[in-house]
């Protein structure tokens, strides 16, 4: 019977183990553009569907207002996005894509695919990975407290 009072079997551990080397992984891949890990997530989210929300594109990402916003304040400086107050109700800003992360989408997707294609990934693996986390999470969430 396995320990699991030990730090190798803990599943959180390996869980941030492995968040770690994706971090220094995205890092060394997206810091000749400019971005960071969570920059990179919103230009996916806008990449997937443009002029939505601050507030829909916080509730895609999992990140509060508080969070979301100087990154997309940051973003905008560096010609990454735009923000843009609707007219019809001031409360809601929309966020856009200028036509830098329009023009280095290809760019930047295809250093990252490259990226996690050096880690040795098989496709089907990747998917196994995918499932089994969206799951894991999945649970994590629906838990009994």
């Amino acid at each position: 019977m396995k320990d699991f009072t030990t730090l190798k079997n803990q599943l959180c551990f390996a869980v941030y183990e492995t968040a770690g080397e994706f971090n220094k992984l995205y890092s060394s891949v997206l810091q000749p553009f400019g971005l960071t890990y969570p920059q990179y997530l919103v230009l996916l989210a806008l990449w997937e569907q443009d002029g939505v929300t601050l507030k829909e594109l916080g509730a895609k990402l999992n990140l509060g207002t508080g969070t979301l916003t100087p990154m997309v304040s940051r973003m905008e400086a560096s010609d990454w996005v735009k923000k843009q107050r609707s007219k019809e109700d001031e409360r809601k800003v929309y966020i856009y894509l200028q036509e830098k992360a329009v023009k280095e989408k290809n760019a930047i997707t295809s250093k990252v695919a490259e990226a996690i294609q050096s880690c040795q990934i098989e496709l089907k693996e990747y998917e196994q990975l995918m499932q089994q986390l969206n799951s894991l999470q999945k649970k994590m969430r629906e838990r009994q407290v």
